[in-house]
């Protein structure tokens, strides 16, 4: 199933039927096991998932044992079972990392929805087909599996609890994520997805799925959580420690790169009226509804900080020279904040244009501020502090709807928005299917990164 599409966009949603896999025989489902020497727990546990899926999934599958550089008999266990049971398939890498077994492996794919999940299975597989459902019928992009939703059932040590919850708020406050459950080893993706966005996802470790989920969140992609019931694994092997400092890092250097605009996010926009529910829809500019809750939203930062710097500097100078220089920095402020979160224009260029037409529309605001107080002197004398304030609330009120109009017709008009960081690569550009690989039949291999450089890729041919 191999998506003919622009780069700048991706396709519609749609249901993916039976045999939705593209070339003969392709499952429309691969489960990945990425294992790091687990021999003694990868035979029971794909024994049971592949019972499990025979008898209750309704579309074919796969199986895909992802090994990390094992150093004990998992391969040899992982041969053995792509051998004896159908479906099932091993793939070998030579070097560490689940992050980078899942990027691998999911790059390589032929299946339209790819999973996986921590050989443990820790999480109830009766969550499985709910996990993949919503993917398979076109309703969301990503899925996940969450142990702190409130229906979840969990069974696990206090530390763990309270360094999972501890993480999703840090997650929350510093990335502002709306996912409860990052780590938990049971996601899943929608191919023509995965396939815009595993190449910016740098981490190869742990922090993956963070990174993955936080990206396609603020591409606007939809995400899916699904309660699931946990039991955790005692005999874990994760170094809790240097995984929880890897997951901080990585925090850091996604909360960067989202700060100064450095991913191309508006590669994995969906269309408008991909839901067969907008298109009934006429007359409505495409991502009117979203621009007018990020203007909101940053109006009402603006105006709570426009009225602390005018506390600020009405405090050693008089009402009129105090409100125009709070409004004056604001409006700088509101600006900058309005081109990149609301109107999603990235990038320097154009960068001081845009800020000369916000003084303008700061110009027209001023006037009406500036009018307001100057009425209100006039009929009341000497006002107080709290009446000037409630006069400039509602003068800034009067002036959004201007405001936010000027701003979407001429300082951020359609033509600049969601520019990107990046020049768009045609889909043209990236190779055609390998008819002689035997782990993909339709592939479109991710780009190589830093960290995984075409070098050192892994060859599909070593699936067994």
């Amino acid at each position: 199933m191999r998506t003919e599409t622009p780069w700048s966009t991706l396709p519609a949603r749609d249901h993916l039927l039976a045999g939705a896999g593209g070339a003969a025989g392709a499952p429309v489902l691969d489960v990945v096991v990425p294992v790091y020497n687990e021999e003694k727990d990868l035979e029971p546990c794909v024994l049971r998932l592949h019972e499990h899926l025979a008898r209750t999934f309704p579309y074919a599958f796969r199986i895909t044992v992802a090994d990390n550089a094992s150093t004990d008999r998992t391969p040899e266990v992982a041969e053995r079972l792509a051998r004896s049971l159908p479906g099932v398939r091993s793939f070998r890498l030579e070097e560490k990392g689940r992050g980078r077994a899942l990027r691998t492996v999911w790059t390589h794919s032929d299946a339209p929805v790819l999973a996986y999940m921590d050989v443990d299975l820790s999480t109830d597989l009766n969550a499985l087909l709910p996990l993949v459902a919503p993917l398979i019928s076109g309703h969301s992009d990503l899925a996940i599996g969450s142990r702190l939703a409130r229906s979840s059932r969990v069974v696990r040590g206090t530390k763990r609890e309270f360094i999972s919850r501890a993480y999703n708020i840090i997650l929350r406050s510093s990335l502002a994520a709306r996912f409860s459950d990052a780590q938990c080893g049971f996601k899943a993706i929608r191919r023509e997805v995965a396939q815009r966005l595993l190449p910016m996802v740098e981490d190869t470790g742990w922090f993956f799925d963070t990174e993955m989920l936080v990206l396609a969140e603020r591409a606007g992609l939809r995400i899916h959580e699904v309660p699931v019931d946990w039991v955790d694994d005692p005999d874990s092997t994760v170094h809790i420690v240097r995984t929880a400092t890897d997951d901080l890092k990585g925090v850091w250097r996604v909360g960067r790169a989202l700060a100064v605009g450095a991913l191309p996010l508006d590669r994995l926009a969906r269309p408008f009226g991909d839901d067969p529910r907008d298109r009934a829809i006429g007359g409505v500019p495409g991502g009117l509804a979203r621009q007018l809750v990020g203007f909101c939203v940053v109006g009402a930062l603006s105006t709570l900080f426009y009225l602390a710097l005018y506390s600020l500097f009405r405090l050693g100078t008089g009402p009129q020279l105090a409100n125009g220089a709070a409004l004056l920095v604001s409006a700088v402020a509101n600006t900058a904040a309005n081109r990149r979160l609301t109107f999603g224009v990235r990038g320097r260029g154009g960068a001081v244009r845009h800020q000369a037409q916000g003084l303008v529309v700061f110009a027209i605001g001023l006037a009406l501020t500036s009018g307001s107080l100057a009425a209100l002197g006039a009929a009341s004398g000497s006002p107080s502090h709290g009446t000037e304030l409630a006069v400039l609330v509602a003068a800034n009120l009067a002036a959004t709807v201007l405001r936010f109009l000027l701003f979407r017709a001429w300082v951020f008009p359609e033509r600049e928005r969601g520019n990107a960081v990046t020049a768009p690569v045609p889909a043209a550009s990236f190779p055609a299917a390998d008819p002689a690989n035997p782990l993909c039949d339709a592939a479109v291999p991710a780009p190589p990164t830093a960290e995984t450089p075409a070098e050192t890729t892994p060859d599909p041919r070593n699936a067994r």
